[in-house]
């Protein structure tokens, strides 16, 4: 069975995180470090790190993934919006690196008023800038597909390829697959035959290896608009099809798959995060 886990809030504490998604039935867990619409944030102490790693060896936890601030944007041509975003992402992998999480995933950022392949050249630059700047901390950036609206990178393989084929630390990435994403910026995961053709061409481009994580999650808005709109799973333009072919797919079996779902209740009081688990669960074959 694939691992399955959850975009989690941090307002009980990293710990608090970690039993509930134990208690909703999740394996792995998703979160923020920090608060990801300020752009200073404390760093992480000692206490709370040993309690959230504490709360998952009880809990059973695995394969923790922390997301970045949206703030962030390792493209910007601004001189003083760009300086930020490298300070804040070094930051980034020092607090996963102070958690023990191996892992932070990241959409690459907007590359407006100037070229795309300019965009992607500052991204891998910035990169190097904060890998440099932090030998010691062993931590990997998934580099996020996304949605592509406007001036913002990353709806293509070929755009996620050049950010790592730039950078003096192509070892230090990997590729986070979101489904919502990859089918509004145009890529057809819808039937047995278009899934297929996606992930031959994700292996051209990147290889299959460097697939490292899942984000579930459907899609309110339809095929290469480009508009990112989460919804529940089986609830959107994608519905069940792609998950069960995802699922399913031995390929990915070791691949641990969060869901960014709409957090909410259903008219019967029932988490979503659990309903939309169990529609995953009960597509495995």
């Amino acid at each position: 069975m694939p691992y399955f886990g959850v975009h989690e809030s941090i307002s009980n504490g990293f710990d608090g995180a970690v039993r509930t998604v134990a208690a909703n039935g999740f394996q792995c867990l998703q979160i923020f470090s920090a608060n990801a619409s300020r752009w200073n944030n404390k760093a992480i102490e000692p206490g709370a790190a040993k309690k959230f790693q504490d709360a998952m060896t009880d809990a059973g936890i695995v394969m923790p993934l922390i997301h970045d601030s949206y703030l962030i944007n390792l493209a910007s041509v601004n001189p003083e919006l760009l300086e930020k975003s490298i300070a804040a992402f070094t930051e980034e992998l020092k607090r996963a690196h102070a958690l023990g999480v191996p892992k932070v995933v990241m959409h690459p950022g907007s590359a407006k008023d100037d070229t795309r392949e300019n965009g992607l050249a500052r991204v891998a630059k910035s990169f190097d800038s904060i890998f440099n700047a932090t030998p010691d901390v062993n931590v990997k950036v998934l580099l996020e597909t996304t949605a592509g609206q406007g001036s913002y990178l990353g709806a293509t393989f070929a755009e996620l390829e050049a950010i790592i084929a730039a950078s003096d630390y192509p070892d230090r990435f990997g590729v986070c697959f979101d489904t919502c994403h990859a089918f509004v910026a145009g890529y057809d995961i819808s039937t047995r035959d278009a899934y297929d053709a996606v992930f031959d061409e994700f292996d051209r481009v990147l290889g299959l290896d460097r697939l490292e994580a899942f984000h579930l999650n459907d899609t309110v808005k339809g095929l290469g608009s480009h508009l990112d709109r989460h919804a529940h799973i089986g609830e959107g333009a994608l519905g069940l099809e792609p998950f069960r072919l995802i699922v399913n797919d031995e390929r990915f079996k070791e691949t641990p798959m969060y869901l960014e779902t709409p957090k909410a209740q259903t008219e019967d009081g029932e988490s979503w995060d659990v309903v939309n688990l169990r529609r995953l669960k009960e597509l495995i074959a």
